[in-house]
C-alpha cells in the first residue's frame, strides 16, 4: 500500500512536512572490511524496548537496548504514533527487528558476527531530539566492535 502526504489528515501532514533534514558535514562513508569480517548491530525506530523497561513517549529521543540474545516474547513496542500498524510486529519480530535474519547470515558465514546488543529508538520524532542519545550510542556500538550497521526505519 502506498500513502501519499497528499492523503493525511492536515494536522498529521503538516507535522511530517515540517521536520527538517539537517545536511551532514564531513564524509560519513569510508572503506571497511568485507562484510564476512564485519560485527553487525541492528538500529531500529520501531519503538521496540524490553518488557518492563521504559516505555517511549511522544517526541523522546532516547534509544532503548536490546539484548542480542532477547527472547522475542519480552520485546516489546511502545511506538506511539497513530499511524501506524502493529500486525507485522506482533506476528513476527523480525519485521521490524531482523535479529533471526542476522543470526542466520553470521551461521553461514555472510557476515562475521551479530552484535551483543542492539537499539530502538522511536520514529515519529525531530531528529534533533536524538543527536545527543545517537552520539552516546557510537560509543557503545565501538565498545562491542560493531562496524556495521542495519538501520530498520519503521
Amino acid at each position: 500500500m502506498v500513502l501519499r502526504l497528499s492523503e493525511l489528515p492536515e494536522a498529521e501532514r503538516v507535522h511530517l512536512a515540517g521536520i527538517a533534514c539537517e545536511p551532514m558535514a564531513g564524509r560519513p562513508w569510508v572503506a571497511a572490511a568485507p562484510l564476512a569480517q564485519r560485527r553487525i548491530a541492528i538500529v531500529s525506530t520501531a519503538g521496540l524496548q524490553m518488557r518492563g523497561d521504559r516505555a517511549f513517549s511522544y517526541g523522546d529521543g532516547d534509544y532503548r537496548v536490546i539484548p542480542g540474545d532477547a527472547d522475542a516474547r519480552d520485546v516489546v513496542m511502545s511506538h506511539v504514533s497513530v499511524n501506524f500498524d502493529r500486525t507485522g510486529f506482533q506476528q513476527d519480530l523480525n519485521v521490524v527487528f531482523p535479529i533471526d535474519r542476522l543470526k542466520e547470515l553470521a551461521a553461514a558465514g555472510t557476515i562475521g558476527s551479530v552484535a551483543a546488543f542492539h537499539y530502538s529508538f522511536m520514529g515519529a520524532m525531530d531528529p534533533k531530539n536524538a543527536a545527543a542519545s545517537a552520539h552516546g550510542l557510537a560509543g557503545l556500538l565501538r565498545k562491542d566492535r560493531v562496524d556495521a550497521v542495519v538501520l530498520c526505519p519503521v
